[in-house]
């Protein structure tokens, strides 16, 4: 009979002993590439952090094709040569992770390249990487740059123990670091941290204005007060300063979605929920209000974060001859971008029929499907259908349909249009409430991200904090309310084309009444505009 094995401790790391720091292993690297060291050195680097730059291959690719490890095994070939020419080896798994998701947009954007690896071509993997303007979500673009500005050894503690969910002896371990030491480098860290982020927000402010409010706005967000009511007219009007109040909350609880978001921006949330550390702790943040050696803010979670954004003022954007109703103005408004974020946005989507719809594995945002969440339903609503349909939604006061301004991206409007197949004006109900766009299947209709003007975001199946701004019930008179606040319906701001849809508070007029017309995804209709028509190596899907 054999005799069991215990479980290998969390600490060392695997590959090398406890002493074997990233920079200890990288150091051959710099002498002797070629030599048997070196090898050695290789092969411990590549043990330790393989599994979860392959892993974020996969997400990055939306596929577990053999082009992932292709992709990991050029990731790791790039960054240590790297290593061998002088960079340093400490924060070296976000640095690989980068070095990941910049590949795939490389080779997605040599048609060469994508014409031997179709893996390459999905919509919400190379292709909507290749397609994606910026890295970097609008809203994360003061932690990014705080991030990157820290000391590569804080980068690693706050990596792994934050992002990773890994106990601090872990990154310990990769800095040659006692605990006691790393636990008090942790601490500095995060003061660091956000003090780069309020340093960032002065240094980038676009107006003086916003210089002035800096510090009235950095120091009541870190005692937890409230806003001075000028600071508050402030952010209702400028959406810098309302990210960068975002930003900043997440200090008083998670700091693990705003690191992972700033840093690798597409299916950052994703990877985030596919870390062993989080889903052993039972909850999706894993190690949420976890703090360094159980010292501050232990098992305080998100709340205190909530606190804060609950107290934030609403950003109010003036539609000409709209009335922003009073619910709007109640505390449950948070700001915009909490949440899921997606860095990448996808030009166009090719989906030949609500079948192939994959689930959630098209969010670029990277948030996992909640398959068969549920939800409370109000008495009087009929309920969505039992399987994703696509259907148009014809607004029974103008005769209009429900249109995308431009482009399908995230925070692109919505609008009254003349009715077509176009694929902006198809949508798909899901079970659990979400109205998601077949133009990008990654994004819904969000009733709360920019003060009651209905505009296009990140699905968010998992997001407990915004799940509800993208979830809507139908009622029997065919209203949609958004479950954020079921005293408002989504509408119009008039019955002309071009109108802005907005929600307003619910008067049961036809105004706020829409027909679902299912409709067959015809021929025609696979491009943003009709006389847009794909070729058909356009239409033809990838196959894994």
């Amino acid at each position: 009979m054999p005799t069991p094995h215990p479980p290998r401790p969390p600490y060392p790391p695997p590959g090398g002993d406890p002493g074997d720091s990233d920079e200890s292993l990288a150091a051959p690297l710099r002498g002797s590439p070629e030599g048997e060291v070196a090898a050695r050195s290789v092969a411990l680097l590549m043990a330790r952090h393989w599994q979860p730059v392959h892993d974020y291959a996969v997400i990055c690719l939306a596929s577990s094709a053999q082009v992932a490890a292709m992709v990991t095994g050029t990731a790791f070939h790039r960054t240590l040569n790297r290593l061998a020419f002088g960079e340093s080896a400490v924060a070296l798994r976000p640095a690989l992770l980068v070095t990941v998701r910049d590949t795939i947009r490389e080779w997605s954007g040599d048609d060469r390249i994508s014409a031997v690896l179709p893996a390459l071509q999905k919509p919400a993997g190379g292709r909507g990487l290749r397609a994606a303007t910026s890295m970097t979500p609008e809203n994360r673009v003061l932690a990014e740059r705080a991030f990157q500005a820290l000391p590569a050894a804080a980068r690693c503690l706050l990596w792994h123990v934050e992002v990773e969910a890994d106990p601090l002896s872990l990154p310990a371990g990769l800095l040659g670091m006692d605990t006691d030491i790393a636990s008090a480098a942790l601490e500095q860290a995060r003061d660091k941290f956000r003090e780069g982020c309020v340093h960032a927000h002065r240094e980038l402010a676009p107006t003086q204005d916003c210089r002035f409010y800096n510090r009235l706005l950095d120091v009541p967000i870190r005692r937890g007060g409230a806003l001075l009511p000028d600071v508050q007219d402030h952010l209702v009007e400028c959406r810098y300063c309302r990210n960068a109040a975002e930003q900043l909350s997440h200090f008083e609880g998670v700091l693990g979605p705003l690191i992972a978001e700033a840093v690798l921006g597409w299916g950052a949330r994703r990877y985030l929920d596919s870390r062993p550390g989080r889903a052993s702790h039972g909850t999706r943040g894993g190690r949420a209000g976890r703090r360094g050696g159980g010292r501050r803010g232990e098992g305080r979670a998100d709340t205190g974060r909530h606190r804060l954004l609950s107290r934030l003022p609403v950003p109010v954007r003036r539609v000409p001859g709209a009335r922003v109703p009073d619910a709007l103005r109640s505390s449950r408004a948070l700001l915009s971008g909490v949440g899921a974020v997606s860095a990448g946005v996808l030009a166009t989507v090719l989906i030949l029929s609500a079948s192939s719809y994959d689930g959630g594995q098209a969010d670029p945002a990277g948030s996992n499907s909640a398959a068969g969440s549920e939800s409370v339903t109000p008495p009087d609503t009929a309920g969505l259908p039992t399987a994703p349909v696509v259907t148009r939604l014809r607004n029974a006061g103008a005769d209009l349909c429900l249109d995308i301004r431009d482009l399908p991206k995230e925070g692109s409007g919505t609008k009254l249009a003349e009715c077509s197949t176009v694929w902006t004006q198809q949508w798909t109900y899901e079970n659990d409430g979400l109205l998601r766009s077949v133009a990008d299947p990654g994004l819904c209709l969000d009733s709360h991200k920019d003060a009651g003007v209905v505009v296009l975001g990140t699905c968010a199946e998992e997001d407990a904090e915004r799940g509800d701004d993208v979830r809507y019930d139908l009622t029997v008179q065919g209203e949609l309310l958004p479950r954020w606040d079921e005293q408002l319906a989504l509408t119009s701001t008039d019955d002309d084309p071009d109108a802005d849809i907005v929600v307003k508070v619910r008067d049961r007029s036809d105004a706020q009444r829409w027909r679902p017309e299912p409709l067959p995804t015809a021929a025609d209709s696979l491009s943003i505009a009709q006389d847009e028509a794909p070729t058909a190596r356009q239409v033809a899907l990838p196959e894994g």
